[in-house]
């Protein structure tokens, strides 16, 4: 051996050579300390084995390190009892293994080929005693009825050694990643009668991982994870090999295929395993890639940010295996090429890296200063991973931190200068991610220009986690947990390979949109309760990679609008509208879609399929509107005439289609029916939110007797309300439509469903409140059985209105008390109740409405619109007007009160610009101004009523 490195301060290094003075012969030890004392005073770890087992080292520095390696795997091979037995043992020998390894290593007798051998030869030997030790127990407690095989101890269950151990390239603190599968049939002539397949074998699995993995006072041997298995976060810990040939042949992940290149046959039954791996073949190497397909396995590469210079590449907490230039790209480097190329060229097939490079550059496919440059850094990497671990034998590839860390592991790689280390780092990394770069360079990145994006294997990639906390995501690993279930094909959107292969490019496209919005978590969140419940992937898939602008739309809306996204999550379908023409039309112009619902229900084969037919249409339509809205395409004037045009033709198709009902069950009666809208949809003022007030008129002649069932007028017209109520506010297969409310007919809910139009104007006359004067200003007739009818009807309100009007005083009065009264009794919910608050919308709404019932008399205009009403009033009319408008908004974007300055800055900014404003500030300060106006104006107008003294 050969001193690795400079000698650092060590306190404990003197107590050390004293302890080991006595337990080991003078000329020894005085030969080999100075190779082994700068050893011991940068490893903690490495001085405590020493001290820990002074005979282990003495053996290990007087015979050669083969033949010590030699006799620890034969040791560990002959092994024999249960697991309480070999506790210790393995414990001691892996002790020894380690210490074996670092001073190989460190003292320059071994390269990396041989220290990563002895590594993973010892992880086979382990393995191998621990299944023994598992099959032991399960023959102990009659569980197990085979004879008794070291070789085999379990007959039909097998072990692959995955990732580096596969490869024969361990590190030095590393887990081992084992795959274990069973075939059923060979199982189950080794249990005894009765015992449950899969339960026993998982239990064994448990077993096994745990004598590997326990810690007690003499260590442990390795970590085991046993995730490297199909889809681990569903399936138990044995597979059957039937099930993971399914799934590989389904739903396998070129990351999968990647991590079989290195799979070996490591413990069990080894003839199972080899049949099983010989199964993979079509799986792993494909002879034949489409483009696409191409595309894909190269995005196990281009999902890691290249970086064009080394900036912001430092030494201190450089992931040396998964960071920028680490180890990872050059694996990748490697087998990506590999699982293209390998299909039709087995020389390919090589599991270990080194050698898989040197037959790529064999091929032709790799130059050789490339190679030779990866080569050299492999290595180097390889050799510093193993000195941050043999610090403390920690599972870590991060160089420390801290400085005096640091200085150790510059010490265990022979530099005494730090500063010199760190640049030497800095510099190999640089040259790793450069030559990384130029690797299928051109074609599309799968990177961020915040960093990686790596959604490969069964964990979060740590680099991708820093890379979404840059992004501003609060909670990263459920969103990369969430994004690599989906790469698993565990959502119908992914279940195909086509719609993994798009998913792997839109998935940094989905992260920055969602960066983009300012609220990425409450996004994403949203995105997925959307994206998993698509039936299909493909098409809407391709739809947002092709359309990068509609995407971003898409995404801000599940930021920005609960409401709209809680739509698209209940009925992805909706999304299918922007694949139509009419879907960027302004709302102001004729779509035919009025029609095409009014045609479509008429044709429909029944009532039901009449209604489904309209929800489809009418879902299409409101989402069209909401995002215009939201994204200011619309103005908010004309949102409400397009909720409005939107609720009539429903009602119109619907209506029709109640009508055809009702004369089917009860036969054809002579008369006619009206719908009158009353409310937000009588004033064409309606918002997402609106619900339709409603009443029906009917006139019939007095003998009117239906067709075969004799129905009376009054009868018959209710029961063509009822099915017009349950037309419109109904669940069906295809969602709802409207919450209907029909308690603002005369008499309410005492009277009856459909008003007699002969008797409208005898209760106005003789019975109606002011209030329901104020209901009828905004009366509209929007379908009616007999066009002529509906004028009738229309007509016949206009004239009580004017007919009945009360005397100015006492109007005046009713008006202001009803509104103090709601003032008092429905107290505004805050800053954001738009429509109670003092100025707001009612107070504008009342006065409106006042003004109309005052002239009616007189001969004065008649209008349902808020605006007309408020001619006269332009405070009012430019404070209801600014807030119907964030009503608009609000009603698209929340089912609930908002508090806008909690909301993302983009939708903040939408929510100021309606009102002409460039920010929230100056949006409260306008409000406050418009509220203050608009009151002292209704106070003018509606002054208070004087109480009785």
């Amino acid at each position: 051996m050969r001193p690795c490195g400079p000698t650092l301060a060590s306190p404990g290094l003197e107590t050390l050579k004293a302890q080991l003075a006595e337990a080991m012969p003078a000329t020894l030890l005085d030969a080999s300390w100075p190779a082994l004392e700068p050893v011991f005073a940068a490893s903690p770890y490495l001085a405590s084995l020493a001290r820990r087992r002074p005979g282990a080292l003495e053996q290990m520095l007087a015979a050669r390190p083969e033949d010590t390696l030699a006799g620890i795997l034969m040791q560990t091979r002959a092994l024999d009892g249960g697991a309480e037995a070999m506790k210790r043992p393995l414990r001691q020998l892996k002790a020894d293994l380690h210490l074996l390894t670092a001073l190989a290593d460190l003292g320059g007798v071994w390269d990396l080929e041989a220290v990563t051998a002895a590594l993973s030869r010892f992880a086979d030997a382990t393995a191998e005693a621990a299944l023994r030790a598992v099959a032991h127990d399960l023959r102990e407690r009659g569980k197990l009825v085979a004879a008794a095989d070291p070789d085999n101890p379990l007959p039909g269950l097998f072990g692959l050694a995955m990732g580096k151990h596969g490869a024969l390239e361990l590190n030095y603190s590393s887990d081992i990643d084992i795959s274990l599968f069973y075939d059923p049939a060979t199982l189950a002539g080794a249990l005894a009668e009765g015992v449950e397949m899969q339960r026993t074998v998982d239990r064994a699995a448990q077993a096994f991982a745990a004598l590997l993995t326990e810690r007690t006072g003499d260590g442990y041997v390795f970590r085991v994870d046993l995730r490297l298995r199909p889809d681990p976060s569903s399936t138990p810990p044995v597979v059957a090999v039937p099930m993971a040939l399914d799934y590989y042949e389904g739903v396998g992940q070129n990351w999968e295929r990647a991590a079989f290149i290195k799979a070996r046959v490591v413990l069990g039954d080894r003839a199972a395993g080899r049949d099983f791996l010989q199964a993979l073949v079509p799986f792993v190497w494909r002879r034949s890639l489409d483009y696409q397909a191409i595309l894909d396995v190269q995005s196990i590469k281009r999902q890691i940010h290249v970086h064009k210079t080394g900036e912001g590449l430092e030494a201190a907490g450089a992931n040396l295996k998964l960071g920028r230039g680490g180890i990872r790209e050059i694996e990748f480097y490697a087998q990506t090429q590999q699982l293209i190329l390998g299909g039709r060229d087995p020389a390919l097939r090589l599991p270990a890296t080194l050698a898989a490079l040197a037959a790529l550059t064999r091929a032709g496919h790799v130059p050789e200063a490339t190679r030779a440059a990866l080569d050299e850094a492999y290595v180097r990497l390889r050799g510093l991973e193993h000195r941050v671990q043999m610090l403390a034998d920690e599972q870590t590839h991060a160089l420390p931190v801290e400085e005096d860390r640091r200085r150790a592991v510059a010490a265990l790689a022979g530099e005494a200068d730090l500063a010199a280390f760190d640049a030497g780092v800095e510099a190999l990394l640089t040259r790793v991610n450069t030559l990384y770069g130029e690797l299928f360079e051109g074609e599309e990145a799968l990177s961020s220009d915040y960093g990686s994006l790596v959604f490969t294997g069964v964990e979060n990639d740590p680099e991708t986690l820093a890379t979404l906390e840059r992004m501003g995501f609060e909670e990263p690993a459920p969103v990369s947990d969430t994004i690599r279930s989906w790469h698993h094909g565990r959502i119908p959107a992914t279940r195909s390979a086509r719609g993994r292969e798009l998913f792997t490019r839109l998935a940094p496209r989905l992260l920055e949109a969602l960066a983009a919005t300012g609220a990425p978590d409450q996004a994403f969140r949203r995105f997925a309760v959307f994206f998993s419940g698509l039936s299909a992937g493909v098409q809407i898939q391709a739809l947002f990679l092709n359309q990068p602008a509609l995407f971003e739309l898409v995404v801000r809306v599940m930021a920005w609008a609960p409401r709209l996204a809680r739509a698209l999550g209940r009925d992805p379908a909706a999304l299918d509208s922007m694949l139509d023409a009419r879907f960027q039309t302004p709302l102001d112009a004729d779509t035919g879609v009025a029609d095409q619902m009014r045609a479509e229900a008429a044709a429909a084969d029944d009532f039901e399929a009449a209604m489904d037919a309209v929800r489809r249409l009418h879902r299409d339509q409101r989402f069209r509107i909401g995002l215009q809205t939201l994204t200011g395409r619309a103005d908010v004037e004309a949102a409400g005439r397009a909720y409005t045009v939107l609720a009539d033709a429903s009602i119109q198709a619907l209506a029709q289609a109640a009508l055809d009902e009702v004369t089917r069950q009860s036969g054809r009666i002579d008369g006619a029916v009206a719908v009158v809208a009353l409310g937000k949809a009588g004033s064409r003022e309606m918002t997402a939110a609106s619900d339709l007030d409603l009443m029906t008129v009917h006139e019939a002649p007095a003998e009117a007797l239906s067709e075969g069932r004799g129905l009376p007028p009054e009868t018959w017209y209710g029961r063509f309300t009822q099915r017009l109520i349950a037309a419109l506010s109904a669940h069906t297969s295809q969602g709802g439509l409207y919450e209907v409310d029909m308690r603002l007919r005369p008499w309410g809910a005492k009277g009856p469903l459909s008003v007699k139009l002969a008797r409208l104007d005898s209760y106005y006359g003789d019975e109606a409140d002011t209030w329901e004067f104020m209901v009828l200003t905004r009366a509209r007739v929007v379908w009616a059985s007999d066009p002529a009818f509906g004028e009738r009807v229309g007509a016949a309100i206009e004239a009580v209105i004017r007919a009945h009007g009360r005397t100015t005083d006492t109007l005046a009065r009713d008006v202001r008390t009803m509104r103090d009264r709601m003032m008092r009794d429905r107290s505004p919910g805050g800053f954001w109740d738009l429509k109670r608050v003092a100025g707001g919308l009612i107070d504008a709404e009342f006065v409106a409405q006042y003004r109309q019932l005052k002239g009616a008399p007189d001969g004065g205009p008649l209008t349902v619109s808020t605006l007309g009403g408020l001619a006269d009033d332009p405070e009012l009319a430019t404070a209801w007007k600014s807030q119907q408008g964030l009503a608009q908004i609000f009603a698209c974007a929340f089912n609930e009160m908002p508090r806008p300055e909690d909301e993302p800055e983009g939708l903040q900014a939408r929510v100021a610009r309606a009102v002409g404003q460039v920010d929230m500030a100056g949006l409260k300060a306008h409000l406050e101004a418009l509220r203050s106006e608009a009151r002292a104006r209704f106070e003018e107008v509606l002054p208070p009523v004087a109480t009785e003294s």
